[in-house]
């Protein structure tokens, strides 16, 4: 079964997702967003299912942004997603629409995070998965000599509300003040909700 689950996580997770429905109903709470989760070649990490994702602010006319890897493996205790960061994420701009430029990405270049693994647990009676931080532990980072600390959480699944509906991918992020727990950026009225729009195919 944790084979079965391993590859309907990875199934859901490879394609193009919108909030474009959320946000024109909340715009005031919810930017309009654009995410791809691009599955990896299988060799990268020789087990599991690796992605890169990045996303954009669709209205901002910025270039993305946020580039970042993903790397989701079955290990004894469960489902288990591990983020790894890029030497230079600037130069993978775009990459998620332009797959061929991700030939070139080794895991021997590939930045270590730690402290920044999620458990991930399959949901049943949604037929979902919710991606976690063991305990109360934060992601931590270290870009141009600023540390930040995100709480990482995510959610996917077929779309409650509508059996045999889209796949959901809700997203709650935030960034965290580690002296005050507080959050200092992501939502502040709940996930950011984004429908999957384009499936792509994973990898033999």
């Amino acid at each position: 079964m944790p084979q079965a689950q391993l590859d309907q996580i990875a199934i859901y997770l490879a394609g193009e997702f919108d909030n474009k429905p959320q946000s024109l109903a909340d715009p005031a709470w919810f930017l309009h967003l654009r995410l791809w989760h691009r599955p990896l070649p299988r060799a990268l990490f020789g087990d599991g299912y690796g992605f890169f994702i990045e996303q954009i602010g669709v209205a901002s006319g910025q270039p993305p942004y946020r580039q970042r890897i993903l790397h989701i493996v079955e290990r004894a205790e469960g489902l288990w997603g591990q983020y790894y960061a890029l030497p230079d994420p600037v130069a993978y701009s775009g990459s998620a629409t332009q797959p061929d430029r991700l030939a070139s990405l080794t895991r021997e270049a590939l930045i270590d995070l730690p402290t920044c693994g999620v458990a991930i647990e399959y949901q049943p009676a949604t037929q979902s998965f919710s991606a976690r931080l063991p305990g109360d532990s934060l992601c931590s980072f270290t870009a141009n000599g600023v540390t930040t600390y995100v709480r990482l959480k995510f959610d996917i699944g077929p779309d409650p509300a509508m059996p045999g509906g889209p796949v959901v991918f809700q997203m709650e992020d935030r960034g965290i003040d580690p002296d005050t727990g507080k959050a200092t950026w992501g939502p502040q009225m709940g996930p950011f909700c984004l429908v999957k729009q384009t499936a792509f195919a994973l990898p033999a």
